[in-house]
């Protein structure tokens, strides 16, 4: 069995694979989240600040508070919730000055996505197992690349399967990725992507490699017969490792706000997703979904991405998100 069948990219693909950069050693992941987040931050922050400096806690206040957050896309049902937490904490505690509030949101905002903060133990199982899903554009071959240089980097062996055998450009990417680090990629030009998929299981075990990350074409939930399709891969991978897929990673486009909800449901009705890969958190103010994924379908987010960088994808955690999402660069330290 080869490690890579031919990749060509063929001419109907809608742009050539594209590989992005090393992200600057000097530059904290701390620093680029706060930078990542700027404009959802801003859409958070600037009329925050007006509201904060108000001088009393009024009905008018609660009310901007509430379209400030509806805004930022933490939907309706998180937007309600925070705003009952912050009119209990104000009457319990006697609160007068607005200022007093913007502690109270981070706390109450900490608490509420807290649950979503379960970081992902790949030791459990050798190898073990993750298939990826998501919708075109969500960003999913590009985050493989960048989950196999992540565990790499903790001393991991990876090995990639190609299971988007629709694209080619997909497949070419992923042949990149392997040959710049060393990571071997099980492709096929075309057929079934179970298949691709089995054969990278099958090669994993040979090799004693850690981690298969298989990819999967996107699909909109729409689409029923494709959503069928992934839905055998899980099928497949079970049938050579019944505890498999160790995890089914599902990666959601930042950027679609809202939607990003409904593609959670529907994901997760055809392949039971365990967790969640949030992208391109740097090109949206919409942020704040986070919130609404936490109140209407929560799902462990393994990692958010927030730039082009190869290190721009890494682990959630929580207390740096709302540090990032609600303070500005220039006031906490790196």
């Amino acid at each position: 069995m080869p490690d890579a069948a031919d990749t060509a990219t063929s001419a109907h693909d809608a742009k050539p694979a594209t590989i992005p950069a090393a992200t600057p050693v000097a530059t904290s992941w701390r620093d680029r989240l706060k930078a990542g987040l700027s404009r959802t931050r801003a859409a958070l922050t600037t009329p925050l600040g007006e509201l904060f400096s108000r001088n009393r806690i009024d009905e008018a206040l609660l009310e901007d508070l509430e379209t400030t957050l509806l805004t930022a896309d933490c939907g309706i049902d998180a937007t309600q919730w925070l705003l009952d937490e912050l009119k209990s904490a104000v009457k319990k505690n006697a609160l007068e000055s607005p200022s007093q509030l913007r502690q109270v949101l981070a706390d109450r905002l900490t608490t509420l996505l807290a649950p979503l903060e379960q970081p992902l133990d790949v030791t459990a199982h050798k190898p073990f197992v993750i298939m990826i899903a998501g919708v075109n554009g969500a960003g999913k071959t590009t985050s493989i690349g960048k989950l196999a240089k992540y565990f790499q980097s903790q001393g991991k062996s990876v090995l990639l399967a190609a299971g988007d055998t629709f694209r080619a450009a997909a497949r070419e990417q992923l042949k990149i990725w392997g040959e710049r680090n060393g990571i071997a990629v099980i492709a096929q030009e075309s057929g079934d992507p179970a298949a691709v998929v089995f054969d990278a299981i099958s090669a994993a075990r040979a090799r004693n490699i850690d981690i298969v990350l298989a990819d999967t074409a996107g699909r909109l939930p729409t689409q029923l017969h494709l959503m069928e399709e992934i839905a055998k891969v899980r099928r497949v991978i079970q049938k050579i490792d019944a505890t498999g897929p160790h995890e089914v990673l599902l990666v959601l486009d930042a950027n679609i706000g809202q939607n990003a909800v409904q593609q959670v449901k529907a994901f997760d009705q055809s392949i039971h997703v365990t967790g969640l890969v949030l992208t391109k958190l740097d090109g949206t103010a919409k942020g704040g979904v986070l919130a609404a994924i936490a109140r209407q379908c929560p799902k462990p987010v393994r990692f958010i991405g927030v730039g082009e960088g190869i290190n721009d994808l890494q682990p959630f955690r929580v207390d740096e998100f709302v540090e990032a999402l609600l303070t500005g660069p220039e006031n906490t330290a790196a």
